[in-house]
């Protein structure tokens, strides 16, 4: 039933966030849990998306790089049956904008590091899709040589598990899409030295942002 609730928030995610219940201003409530539900539904246009896009590209500004979504701020314990007048944290209220609310997010035990609810199914896939690119590539030909090109790389690849839990790996270019190096072409100096992240909404719509430093 959580699932089912969880996936129902998602979808309305992606009408407007205009249909929070909430009075607070975006800062108030757990900017992850923002995230979470600005992201499935593709980053629709409002001040709570927009502030949460914002802290989701700060983050992976160096320095340091910290994982874009850290879901496990975000308590998704859901009380399907809890009375209004219930005195457990309110978070947000979520509405269809047709019939009554979906559900209310209530604080629920955050296990570090993970989400605090199952999240392997594939109504979440959105979230393993994520994808941070750490960046030092260099490649350089001596004038007048044309066999003679040296390239050096550091590359990490952070992503997610299957409850949301952050990691990070060793790349190479190789593995790297074009938006992340868009050519390894061997001139007299070439650089490439930046943070990128990479993500798919819950329609698996493709987005991504490169921020160089």
């Amino acid at each position: 039933m959580v699932k089912g609730l969880i996936h129902k928030l998602l979808r309305a995610a992606t009408l407007s966030l205009a249909s929070l219940v909430t009075t607070q201003p975006a800062q108030a409530y757990p900017v992850d849990c923002a995230i979470l539900l600005c992201l499935a539904g593709g980053w629709p246009a409002s001040a709570e998306c927009t502030y949460a896009r914002a802290v989701f590209i700060r983050r992976i500004t160096p320095w340091p790089i910290e994982p874009p979504l850290q879901i496990w701020r975000c308590p998704m314990g859901v009380a399907d049956r809890g009375p209004l007048q219930s005195t457990a944290p309110k978070v947000w209220s979520a509405n269809d904008q047709i019939g009554p609310p979906l559900g209310r997010f209530i604080l629920a035990q955050v296990v570090e590091g993970s989400a605090d609810i199952d999240i392997s199914g594939l109504e979440f896939e959105f979230v393993r899709s994520i994808r941070v690119w750490d960046v030092r590539h260099y490649s350089h030909r001596e004038r007048g040589r044309d066999d003679n090109c040296s390239e050096r790389h550091n590359m990490r690849l952070g992503t997610y598990g299957a409850q949301g839990e952050f990691g990070w790996q060793r790349t190479t270019p190789a593995a790297a899409p074009q938006w992340v190096l868009p050519s390894r072409r061997c001139t007299s100096s070439n650089w490439r030295r930046g943070v990128g992240v990479e993500w798919e909404d819950h329609e698996g719509n493709h987005g991504y942002e490169w921020v160089a430093y």
